[in-house]
């Protein structure tokens, strides 16, 4: 499996992960983003002994789209830090079962993780180990049997997309673990869910600009490819001022 680099510099590399490829090595000992991310380096640069490659944010296995990795240890603490703070954008696309109720907004929740089961559910505000999530939406189409959206998670917790989304009867196509009636395939069968991390946007953890790297939706998205894109197209262009 080839890396799919976005950006690349002497501190950060973003790839474009795939859906069904971990992020990080976990009891599986299945391939790993980092894994390949480290052959790429070594080969790239001929270097003997192990590369320094810093995890600093995960998607989800079955999510596809732009993960920041850093390539030392300053930039790993710098880059952290931001994460931490939610100084970094992270716009998300979805396909969603059904409709969403409402064109633009904010939803705002408690989310409490059961660790055992590795699922997460909306609880009531004070719940003892609940955290708070906010996420700004926006419809960016609608289809006969479902509707594709623009996310930008205010806040980063475990999957705090794909809970939100369920809890408002909207879960992601695909996503079988929270609720979702439909099942999406990639081309060799593996399940996948209809959730892409489409832009990251990041002050650079050195020089001190603020970059914006984008991805494009996959090939198995489950709305036509020229839509999708012109979504995104069409979400990335600011609207014209208005006319006095």
């Amino acid at each position: 499996m080839n890396l799919d680099v976005l950006y690349e510099d002497n501190h950060c590399l973003a790839v474009n992960k795939p859906a069904g490829l971990l992020a990080q090595g976990d009891v599986t000992g299945d391939l790993s983003l980092v894994d390949l991310a480290s052959s790429y380096l070594k080969t790239k640069y001929q270097k003997p002994g192990n590369v320094y490659v810093g995890l600093v944010h995960r998607l989800d296995r079955p999510t596809s789209g732009i993960i920041l990795l850093a390539r030392t240890s300053k930039a790993a603490s710098r880059l952290s830090e931001q994460f931490r703070l939610g100084s970094i954008e992270k716009i998300y696309h979805a396909v969603i079962d059904g409709s969403c109720p409402e064109d633009s907004g904010e939803w705002n929740d408690t989310l409490w993780k059961d660790e055992e089961r590795n699922v997460v559910r909306v609880v009531p505000p004070n719940t003892p180990g609940g955290q708070e999530a906010r996420l700004a939406f926006r419809v960016l189409g609608r289809f006969p049997r479902t509707t594709q959206l623009e996310l930008r998670p205010i806040t980063g917790r475990s999957h705090q997309i794909r809970v939100q989304l369920a809890a408002r009867g909207c879960p992601i196509v695909g996503d079988r673990k929270y609720g979702a009636v439909s099942t999406l395939r990639m081309s060799d069968d593996r399940p996948r869910i209809a959730l892409h991390a489409q832009q990251l946007t990041f002050t650079h953890p050195t020089r001190g600009e603020v970059l914006s790297v984008s991805a494009p939706v996959p090939p198995d998205w489950p709305v036509s490819l020229s839509e999708a894109n012109q979504a995104m197209s069409d979400s990335s262009t600011p609207e014209a001022p208005p006319t006095p």
